[in-house]
């Protein structure tokens, strides 16, 4: 069944029926609670009345209305009595109101509660409350509407003294690059990366090399990723995590990005340390992790992705077959062994950990405030926990390997 859909506009010369008026106020004036139809019919009425000119009546109408069970009809109720409140210049009345139309169960009327309510909290001084209304604005709005709510989003973060954040909203708001961390580790990976092409000493003082890990030279399991043995090896790479870094990062949020990445490559590293005999180098292990957390996540929650997103993501199955495919025919040139690792470890890390930067399916139904958890924090806890005591097991046992 659809939900009721509320707050069209009206012809403002078309007076509202009389009979169907008083035939409506017999059946308000009842008591108890409302037939859902009589309830949407008042909605409508009230929001007639607002086209009109008539807050005062909207109001009553909008009143009688709200406690209704069903969430869209009280929500619905709720955002017009906001409205109505507003006309009558009880501002604060009105965002009362608009914040009671957040806390119900996703309805039609969310996105614009939240929208109204940042306005409202923005002419008030309240730049920190209209950010956090504007982002959950953000997360509902419509695709035509996310540039204008970036730009605002922007706008406050710079009277707020986030300059790093109001560049990003801007470029979003333009539809340009967001950078971010992932762009950051490409820059750094780059220039380390040049820098151990042209001095032979550094290489192998970064590269992963069995001998030196059981020495205790434990820093290399991060270190490899920083240098590579090409610039085709590291062109490949670096344009991967170019592609991928940032849909990860927009998703999950930067610090989860960040974990993923130092979490999956460490996987890689110590799969390649188990079961590869020669030094390696590249950042493929760390990439091969983002796919998988890619490919587990979005099955698992059903983030809203971007169009962009959406296209790549389905590729990223039969690239994994292929590259995998690859590096087994090429007879041990490739530590597939590291691919594979750090592949698993993302397709885990992609299950475990609900997206924390997009709404889901789920989360946009279920929790209109936001997209909360959809896993216990204390299972994600313990997810982590296996992944690292994994990591530190095949440490040791490499270790304890002569």
């Amino acid at each position: 069944m659809d939900e009721p859909r509320f707050g069209g506009r009206t012809d403002p010369d078309r007076a509202p029926d009389p009979y169907r008026s008083a035939g409506l106020d017999a059946a308000a004036a009842a008591q108890g609670p409302l037939p859902a139809d009589v309830a949407v019919r008042l909605v409508e009425r009230g929001r007639e009345r607002l086209d009109l000119g008539e807050p005062m009546l909207a109001a009553t109408d909008f009143r009688r209305v709200i406690g209704h069970g069903d969430a869209s009809i009280n929500g619905a109720a709720w955002l017009g009595l906001g409205d109505a409140l507003y006309r009558m210049d009880a501002e604060a009345e009105a965002a009362r109101a608009w914040e009671a139309a957040t806390q119900l169960r996703a309805h039609a009327g969310t996105y614009d509660a939240w929208r109204r309510l940042a306005g409202v909290r923005v002419r008030a001084g309240d730049l920190r409350g209209a950010t956090a209304a504007y982002r959950e604005a953000e997360r509902r709005a419509p695709p035509e509407d996310r540039p204008e709510i970036a730009s605002r989003l922007g706008w406050l973060a710079k009277e707020t003294g986030n300059a790093g954040a109001a560049s990003r909203y801007f470029a979003r708001a333009r539809g340009g690059t967001v950078w971010g961390l992932s762009h950051l580790i490409i820059v750094v990976t780059a220039v380390i990366s040049f820098a151990a092409m042209s001095d032979d000493r550094l290489l192998p003082l970064l590269w992963l090399e069995r001998g030196a890990i059981q020495s205790g030279e434990l820093y290399r399991l991060l270190s490899v990723t920083l240098v590579h043995g090409s610039l085709i090896h590291l062109a490949f790479n670096m344009y991967a995590l170019w592609i991928l870094g940032p849909i990860v990062e927009m998703t999950w949020g930067r610090w989860l990005f960040l974990a993923f990445y130092i979490l999956t490559a460490l996987a890689a590293s110590t799969a390649s340390f188990l079961f590869s005999g020669v030094p390696s180098v590249g950042a493929s292990g760390a990439v091969f992790g983002l796919v998988g957390v890619l490919i587990a996540g979005t099955r698992a929650h059903h983030p809203m992705l971007d169009r962009r997103a959406r296209a790549i993501i389905p590729q990223l199955g039969f690239l994994v077959v292929i590259n995998l495919a690859f590096g087994f025919a090429a007879g041990g040139m490739i530590d597939n062994a590291a691919h594979i690792g750090g592949l698993l470890a993302g397709l885990w890390l992609g299950f475990l950990v609900p997206p924390g930067a997009v709404p889901t399916l789920r989360s946009a139904w279920q929790h209109p405030r936001g997209a909360p958890s959809e896993r216990s924090p204390l299972l994600v806890a313990a997810g982590l926990f296996a992944l690292t005591g994994v990591i530190a097991l095949g440490l040791a046992i490499g270790g304890a390997t002569v």
